[in-house]
């Protein structure tokens, strides 16, 4: 997902949930600038910093691998 992507998902999800951005800020456990920074799109914003952004908004992030699993323990 593109960094514009992300900063379009968190500022539509932030405006469904009626949440200013301070107040996301404070229910994350971060700086208002932050959520100002990733709805700006600006891309050096820590990967636990989104993450809990995400997680006050309910937004789930899935993890693929190119890789394919296997079930073997001993790899």
């Amino acid at each position: 997902m593109a960094t514009h992507e992300i900063a379009n998902l968190v500022h539509y999800y932030r405006k469904q949930s009626g949440l200013s951005q301070q107040e996301l800020a404070r229910l994350a456990g971060v700086g208002k600038t932050v959520i100002y920074d990733i709805e700006k799109g600006k891309e050096s914003v820590r990967l636990n910093t989104l993450l809990k952004v995400f997680d006050v908004l309910n937004i789930q992030m899935k993890f693929e691998t190119p890789f394919p699993q296997t079930t073997d323990n001993n790899s």
